[in-house]
C-alpha cells in the first residue's frame, strides 16, 4: 500500500489524478490523506469524485472513501479492461482531465474503449479540448498511443454542459519521448470563441493579437458557438514540422477583453522567446507517458511547483528518476530515466 500525502508539494488534485492513473497501471494500492488540502475547498469535488468512479471502472477497483468532500481514500485496483465509458461529472469540472486519469489504463488495456465525459471542456484551471486534440495527442500518437478525441459540445465554467469524446485502442506500446527542438514555424492561429457574448468582444481580442504579434486577418478566427452557458476563451497556436503549441486566456465578467487578449499574448511571448518545443503544460502531460516508457527528454520552460509535485507521485509508482536541469540559455530540460 502506497501512502500518499495530498497536501505535499502544489496540494491540488492532479497528486491525486496521477495516483489514481499509476496504480490502475500498475496495479499497486494506494491511500491518500488530507486530499486538496491546499485548496479553498479541500477534499473530493464532483469532478475529482468523476476520475476516481472513472479509474476503478477501469481496472475494476476497490475504492474506500468515494463520496463528497472526502479528505481521504483508499484505491485497490485489480485487472485493466477496456470498454465503454459514460462519465456524467453533474458540475463545469474538466472533462479534459478526468479523461486524464482514464487515459492510461485505457491506452494500456488490451482492446479498444470509446469514453464519453460530460462536464467543463473549457475551464480556466485545465487544459482545453482543442490543446487535447491538437496539441497533446498528435505527440502521443507519435510514441505509440493511438488515440482520437473531439469535442461535441463546448462547456464553459461555470455552467458546464459541455461534452467530450475520446476513442483509444489499448495495447500501445510506448516509445521514449525526445522533443529537444523546436523547427521554424509554418503557421499560427488565432481562435476567439465565445457563448452568449457580443460579437465585439471576439473582435477586441483579436484587433490585440493582430497588433501585437503581427498576424493577419487569415490567421484570426471569431468562432460563436452554442453552450449552455456563456463564457469566452482566445487560444493561440503555434505549429512547425512535427509539433505543435497551444496558449489559451479566459475571460471573465468584468475583465476587458483586451487583457484576455494581452495575458494570452504574454504566455505565447515567453514560449517564443525561450525558443522551447514544450511548455508548461504540455510538459506536465508528457510526464507520465515518459515515466511509463522508461526514459525520454523535454526541453521546455521553468518547471511549476505542479510540474515538481508531478515527478514526485511518478516516482512513487514507477521505477523512474526526473531530473529538472536549468540550461544557460533560460530553457531547462527534464529527463527521466529508469532507477
Amino acid at each position: 500500500m502506497i501512502e500518499l500525502d495530498g497536501a505535499s508539494g502544489e496540494g491540488g488534485g492532479q497528486i491525486l489524478r496521477t495516483a489514481l492513473s499509476l496504480s490502475a497501471v500498475t496495479g499497486q494500492p494506494f491511500r491518500i490523506e488530507r486530499i486538496r488540502a491546499r485548496r479553498r475547498n479541500p477534499g473530493l469535488l464532483a469532478a475529482h469524485l468523476a476520475a476516481v468512479r472513472a479509474a476503478a471502472a477501469c481496472c475494476d477497483a476497490e475504492v474506500e472513501g468515494a463520496r463528497l468532500g472526502a479528505a481521504s481514500l483508499t484505491f485497490r485496483p485489480r485487472a485493466l479492461r477496456s470498454g465503454e465509458h459514460h462519465i456524467a461529472i453533474g458540475t463545469a469540472g474538466s472533462t479534459t482531465l478526468v479523461l486524464q486519469t482514464m487515459l492510461w489504463p485505457l491506452a494500456l488495456a488490451q482492446g479498444h474503449s470509446s469514453v464519453v465525459i460530460e462536464g467543463g471542456t473549457h475551464n480556466p484551471l485545465a487544459p482545453t479540448a482543442e490543446f487535447v486534440s491538437q496539441v497533446l495527442v498528435p505527440r502521443l500518437q507519435a510514441i505509440g498511443v493511438t488515440l482520437s478525441v473531439t469535442c461535441d459540445r463546448v462547456g464553459f465554467h461555470p455552467r458546464g454542459g459541455g461534452r467530450l469524446r475520446a476513442e483509444i485502442d489499448g495495447g500501445a506500446a510506448l516509445q521514449p519521448l525526445q522533443l529537444l527542438q523546436r523547427g521554424p514555424i509554418v503557421s499560427q492561429r488565432a481562435v476567439a470563441m465565445a457563448a452568449g457574448l457580443p460579437a465585439h468582444v471576439l473582435a477586441r481580442e483579436l484587433a490585440v493579437v493582430r497588433a501585437r504579434l503581427g498576424w493577419d486577418a487569415r490567421s484570426c478566427e471569431a468562432r460563436t458557438v452554442s453552450s449552455p452557458g456563456p463564457g469566452n476563451v482566445l487560444q493561440l497556436e503555434l505549429r512547425w514540422q512535427g509539433g505543435a503549441e497551444s496558449v489559451a486566456a479566459f475571460g471573465a465578467r468584468g475583465v476587458p477583453a483586451e487583457r484576455v487578449a494581452d495575458q494570452a499574448v504574454d504566455e505565447l511571448e515567453r514560449l517564443l522567446a525561450l525558443d522551447v518545443p514544450v511548455g508548461a503544460h504540455l510538459a506536465d502531460q508528457l510526464m507520465v507517458p515518459m515515466a511509463l516508457a522508461g526514459a525520454g527528454s523535454l526541453r521546455t520552460v521553468a518547471p511549476s511547483l505542479h510540474t515538481r509535485t508531478n515527478a514526485e507521485i511518478i516516482a512513487c509508482f514507477v521505477p523512474v528518476a526526473f531530473e529538472l536541469r536549468a540550461r544557460d540559455d533560460g530553457a531547462w530540460s527534464l529527463d527521466v530515466r529508469a532507477r
